[in-house]
């Protein structure tokens, strides 16, 4: 029995369906060199952090029999959160992108 034979599980055999389309459509799998994946660990670090502190110091609370008025504020603050947390998640990844688009060094 080949390697080829042997049982796969379904992550196997999805990721060489992903392989095989990939092949078929010329795009290549490019390895990240240590100092990348270094770097790009770093970035999640970072932003892991600041959306811990945005979570921490910017998530609204609701205390239970809250009048309509101030929900509304809440509601707001709440909107604000999100926006933040976005911006963060955007540049955070837009980071890692460009980490791993450099051609990786030796």
């Amino acid at each position: 029995m080949t390697e080829d034979d042997a049982p796969k599980s379904s992550l196997e055999i999805a990721m060489a369906r992903l392989r095989k389309k990939d092949a078929e459509s010329g795009e290549s799998i490019r390895e990240l060199s240590a100092a990348q994946k270094e770097e790009i660990a770093e970035i999640r670090r970072v932003y892991d952090a600041k959306l811990a502190e945005v979570d921490i110091m910017k998530k609204p609370k609701l205390p239970p029999g809250l009048p309509e008025e101030l929900r509304e504020q809440v509601d707001l603050l709440n909107e604000q959160y999100m926006r933040e947390r976005d911006i963060l998640s955007a540049e955070r990844d837009a980071k890692i992108e460009a980490v791993r688009s450099r051609a990786p060094r030796a």
